[in-house]
Parts: structure tokens; sequence; C-alpha cells
């Protein structure tokens, strides 16, 4: 691992790590932390704060994957480590230096990563994700079975193996950030989408 490596994963954990939702609160006079789930997420501001912040902040946490992704790239790094800047995006996001390590749940920036990595696996795991969401109004439902599809499709695809290995761990470190919502399903009281903080 070269120090440009180093450097572009440090790169990509902080521009992560940017805590969209916990400003654009905060900008509203609420403490995105002690409202709702209490997670530093799209979601969460959507039942806090209303649709135009939650949808801002959803773009943006996807461009942060996204962009972590093109930084490996436009500096010449090999795809495997580009893809690994998209990683350590997504862990800046759950894990930020900002919010005391603490953030969301990463779906959003894993999907900005996934689709900037191989826009055909990001875009079929975002469609199923989306009808599971549209459907059952569950929106760690469908994050879920999105993380699980891309998981599938990589494979499915005959996609390298970095690529199967990368789009597997983000699914499965989605998965386990989820794990509470998987109690709640189990048990019949996960919010619905709509549903207010």
């Amino acid at each position: 691992m070269t120090v440009l490596t180093l450097l572009a994963l440090a790169a990509s954990y902080l521009i992560g790590s940017i805590p969209a939702a916990s400003w654009v609160a905060r900008g509203r006079g609420v403490d995105i932390r002690t409202v709702g789930s209490g997670n530093s997420g799209a979601t969460n501001v959507l039942r806090s704060l209303g649709k135009g912040p939650a949808l801002a902040v959803a773009l943006f946490d996807i461009l942060k994957g996204a962009v972590a992704v093109w930084l490996g790239r436009s500096l010449g790094l090999d795809p495997a480590w580009a893809a690994l800047c998209g990683v350590a995006a997504v862990l800046g996001h759950n894990f930020s230096p900002f919010l005391k390590f603490r953030g969301g749940k990463g779906v959003a920036t894993s999907f900005g990563t996934i689709a900037a990595i191989d826009p055909l696996v990001g875009g079929g795991a975002f469609l199923l994700a989306v009808a599971c969401m549209w459907l059952t109004r569950f929106v760690s439902a469908g994050s879920i079975l999105g993380a699980v599809a891309a998981a599938i499709l990589v494979v499915a695809l005959g996609r390298p193996l970095w690529m199967m290995g990368v789009i597997a761990g983000l699914a499965a470190l989605l998965v386990w950030q989820h794990r509470d919502n998987v109690r709640r399903l189990q048990a019949g009281n996960e919010r619905r989408l709509g549903d207010k903080g």
C-alpha cells in the first residue's frame, strides 16, 4: 500500500464523515441525535424535519460514496483500492468523528459507492429496495433487501472477486447496522415510512 493510497483512504473517510443530517437539522434548531431514532441519516430527517431536508441529506450522502470512488480513480489507484475508498466513506458516515464516532446506517452512502463501482449492480439493487419500501413502507426492509440484492447481483453478473468482496462487505455492514430494525420487524413494532419521529 502506497502513501498515496493511504491518503486517498483517509480523505475518503473524512468525506464520508461529513454529517449532513446533523448539520441540516442543527440549522433548523434540532439535534438529530435526540429525536426520532437518534440516527444521523435521511430517514430520521424525513420523520423529524420533512421531505425537503431529507431529500437534500439523501443526495449528499449518496454523493459522498460516489465522490470517494471517483477520488480513488482520479488518483490512478487500482480499481479495487478506488472501491475501498468508497468503503472508507461509508465507515466515515457510520462512525463520524464529528458525532463522537456515531452516525447513520450507511444506506445512501453505500448505494453511492456501489453505483459508482458498478452502475448495473447499483441500479438493480436500488430498484428492488425502492419497490420493497413502496410495497411495505418499511425503509429498513427495503434497505436490507437492496443490500442483499447487490451482493447477489455482483455474483450473478460474474464480476471480479475483489468487487464481490467489496459489495458483499458493504451489504454485511449495512445488515449489521440494521440489527435493531430486524428485531423490531420480527416483533411487529418497526416504524413505517411516513411515521413521525
